[in-house]
């Protein structure tokens, strides 16, 4: 009789890359099976982020409020001169902060999810890919929390939507899907080296600037200008600002390369975290 059992790891000199049928196959089922586990994991994050806070799910709605008092004050003073916007100033800026917050816990996510996870992955066997889902899953909830802020501020300045708005939740999933893309890439490599996640935070900070977030879509052809055009987050953002508010895609074209680019990214993370977790966990062990 053997004694092995179905729960132990066998190595073998075998790379899974040469059965990348097997792996593919191998890489769903777990996605399927990690399922429970991650919605026990999302459930226990969240309220543990709300637990022992007086203010809850006001945290949520302060920095998109804060933010817009803030540029508003100063646009209002004149000290800085940010553009026109097509909706009161306000309502863009807390429509936007919102989404750009969401973007951040997204590439965020996969990084702290699978570093908080460290001490337990060399002791446990279970689909890694749970650690990803229930960060998934808490990303859209507190996006869903946003979302009550988002709807507040439409109906306070009167904003119109259109019939095609119904689209704009799959343009946020888009948003959200590209940052998880690039957290998925590199939260393997931050178990090793936490310098990913300080860089990665100051470049998120950085990216701010960089993305129509809180001026409109830069005109003429500057430095500034061209770089805000080659970003594709600001294709991403202006995606749902469009859908939202007029009901179409201005850069239908360029937005399509980017969700098709989008797609390719999020199967390479998930294939470079499926196959470097196991040297990752044995190099941090």
């Amino acid at each position: 009789m053997s004694k092995f059992t179905k729960d132990d790891i066998i190595y073998t000199s075998d790379s899974e890359v040469k059965r990348f049928s097997h792996l593919i196959k191998n890489m769903v089922i777990d996605l399927i099976s990690a399922k429970q586990l991650a919605y026990t994991l999302m459930t226990r994050d969240i309220k543990a982020q709300y637990r022992q806070s007086a203010l809850g799910i006001i945290w949520a709605f302060i920095p998109a409020i804060a933010t817009a008092l803030t540029f508003t004050l100063a646009s209002q003073s004149r000290l800085i001169n940010l553009g026109t916007t097509n909706i009161p100033y306000p309502a863009y800026i807390i429509f936007s902060t919102a989404l750009w917050q969401t973007f951040t816990e997204a590439v965020l996510g996969p990084i702290n999810g699978v570093t908080a996870a460290k001490d337990i992955l060399s002791k446990i066997k279970f689909p890694r890919e749970a650690l990803i889902l229930a960060k998934l899953g808490e990303v859209i909830f507190n996006f869903g929390i946003k979302l009550i802020l988002i709807i507040g501020v439409f109906i306070w300045y009167g904003l119109p939507v259109n019939v095609l708005t119904i689209l704009a939740p799959f343009a946020v999933l888009n948003l959200i899907l590209f940052g998880f893309g690039i957290g998925m890439l590199l939260a393997p490599l931050n178990v090793l080296y936490s310098d990913i996640s300080k860089g990665i935070t100051i470049l998120l900070g950085f990216g701010l600037f960089l993305t129509p977030v809180v001026f409109p879509m830069p005109e003429g052809n500057g430095v500034f200008a061209q770089i805000v055009r080659m970003n594709p987050i600001t294709y991403l953002l202006l995606g749902i600002r469009e859908l939202t508010l007029n009901g179409n895609l201005v850069n239908s074209f360029v937005y399509t390369g980017i969700t098709v680019f989008n797609i390719f990214l999020l199967l390479l993370s998930w294939l470079f975290y499926r196959l470097s977790m196991p040297f990752i966990v044995e190099r941090a062990s």
